[in-house]
C-alpha cells in the first residue's frame, strides 16, 4: 500500500534538491535498509518507502505533479522510475552481489541427483504376506572408464582458460550506484572450472553413462495398491559430489476374486444352504492366513455379517492385523429331485409362514456395509 508520508522527508532532502542529491540520498538509504543487509524490524518497510519516494522524485513529470498537488496529484499516473529501475529487486540483488553481500556462486556447487520412479505388480496374496521382488532400473551412473572425470583414461582435465578455474565469469560495469559486478556461470566450462581436451570415449566426455540395473526390493507384508516404497540413493547420481537421488517404487496390487480390502480389514461373501442357515452349522472358511471354522448359528438370515478377528491384513510396519468380515448369502438350489421336492413340500406345509416384503436386497446390504 502506498505511503502517505512526504517523499522529501523520506529521502531526507529539501524540496528544491537537484536530481544528483536525490539520487545520492536514495543510494545511501537503499544500502542501509535493503532486506539483504538490514534484518532489523521495519527495515523492509522503510526500504519500500525509500523505493517509492525515489520512483516519484526521480521522474520529472511525477515530481511536478507531486509538488503541486501532493499524493493526490499522482492518482491515475503510471509508475515511473526515472533512472530505469524496472525491477529494483533484481537490480539490488546484482548490486549487493558486487559488494560481496550476496551468494550466487556457480562453481562446483553440489547438486542432488534426480529421483526416479517405477512400478511393481503384486498378486493379492503377495501384498498380504510380503515378498522380495526384482525390478529393472535404467539410470545414469558414474562412468566406469573415467570415473566421472570426463577425460580419456590416462589424461586429466585442465584449468578453464576463460574463468581460470573459478567456474564464474565476472563482468564489471559502472552505474550511478558505483561499480556493479555481474557474476554468471562460465560459458566455456559450465561452472566446473575445468575443460577436457581428450573426452572419454566411453561416456563421450559426459562423466556418466546409462546402465540398466536389477535391484532386489523387499516388499513388507500389508502393502496396498498405490503404496510407495523408497530406495535411498538408487536414483540418478549427484553433480559435483552431490548425493544421489532416490528410487520410488509404486505398488500395484491385482484385485482378488473373493476378498475385498478396506484399509486393513477384508470382506467376503459366504454361500450357505438354507438348511445350514436354519439349523446352524460349523463351516470351514478360507482366509488369507489359512482355513478356519466359522460357527453359523441357527436362524442366520441373508446378509448377516460375522467378524473373524485377526484374519485380515497385517498392519504395515506395525504389529497386529485387521479383521475378516463374512457376509452370509443363502443359496437356493436351482434344480430339485422328486424326493427333495416332496420333502420341501411337506416342510412348507408344516411351516406355514406368509411371504413378507424385504427392505433391502443382499446387494444393497453390501453397499451399506462398505459405505460405513
Amino acid at each position: 500500500m502506498p505511503t502517505t508520508r512526504d517523499y522529501y522527508e523520506i529521502l531526507g532532502v529539501p524540496r528544491d534538491a537537484d536530481p544528483e542529491t536525490i539520487r545520492g540520498a536514495f543510494r545511501t538509504l537503499a544500502k542501509r535498509y535493503h532486506p539483504d543487509v538490514n534484518k532489523e524490524p521495519g527495515a523492509e518497510e522503510r526500504f519500500k518507502e525509500v523505493n517509492e519516494a525515489y520512483g516519484v522524485l526521480s521522474d520529472d513529470q511525477r515530481r511536478a505533479a507531486y509538488d503541486r498537488f501532493g499524493h493526490a496529484g499522482l492518482s491515475g499516473m503510471p509508475f515511473g522510475t526515472g533512472a530505469g529501475f524496472g525491477d529494483l529487486g533484481d537490480l539490488f540483488e546484482e548490486f549487493f552481489r558486487g559488494f560481496g553481500m550476496s551468494g550466487g556462486r556457480a562453481r562446483r556447487s553440489p547438486h542432488r541427483g534426480a529421483d526416479l520412479q517405477t512400478e511393481i505388480p503384486l498378486t493379492f496374496e503377495e501384498s498380504i504376506t510380503g515378498v522380495e521382488k526384482e525390478v529393472e532400473v535404467t539410470r545414469m551412473e558414474i562412468c566406469s572408464a573415467c570415473h566421472g572425470s570426463r577425460a580419456e583414461p590416462g589424461t586429466t582435465p585442465s584449468r578453464c582458460p576463460v574463468c581460470q578455474g573459478t567456474g564464474e565469469e565476472r563482468r564489471v560495469r559502472q552505474t550511478f550506484l558505483g561499480s556493479m559486478v555481474n557474476v554468471t556461470t562460465c560459458s566455456k566450462c559450465g561452472g566446473s572450472g575445468e575443460v577436457v581436451s581428450s573426452p572419454c570415449k566411453n561416456c563421450h566426455g559426459k562423466g556418466v553413462e546409462r546402465k540398466t540395473r536389477t535391484l532386489k526390493v523387499p516388499i513388507p507384508p500389508g502393502v496396498d495398491n498405490g503404496t510407495q516404497i523408497r530406495l535411498s540413493a538408487e536414483g540418478e547420481p549427484g553433480i559435483f559430489g552431490g548425493p544421489s537421488g532416490n528410487l520410488f517404487i509404486f505398488v500395484r496390487v491385482k484385485p482378488h476374486d473373493f476378498f475385498l480390502r478396506r484399509n486393513n480389514d477384508l470382506w467376503m461373501q459366504l454361500g450357505v444352504n438354507f438348511v445350514q442357515a436354519a439349523m446352524g452349522a460349523d463351516i470351514r472358511v478360507e482366509t488369507v492366513s489359512g482355513e478356519t471354522t466359522l460357527r453359523i448359528p441357527a436362524g442366520t438370515q441373508p446378509g448377516q455379517v460375522f467378524r473373524l478377528r485377526g484374519k485380515g491384513v497385517p498392519h504395515l510396519q506395525q504389529g497386529g492385523r485387521g479383521d475378516l468380515f463374512v457376509v452370509v448369502n443363502i443359496l437356493i438350489p436351482a434344480t430339485l429331485t422328486a424326493e427333495q421336492k416332496k420333502l420341501l413340500s411337506q416342510l412348507g406345509m408344516a411351516y406355514d409362514s406368509p411371504a413378507k416384503p424385504q427392505k433391502h436386497t443382499l446387494l444393497d446390504a453390501l453397499k451399506d456395509i462398505l459405505r460405513e
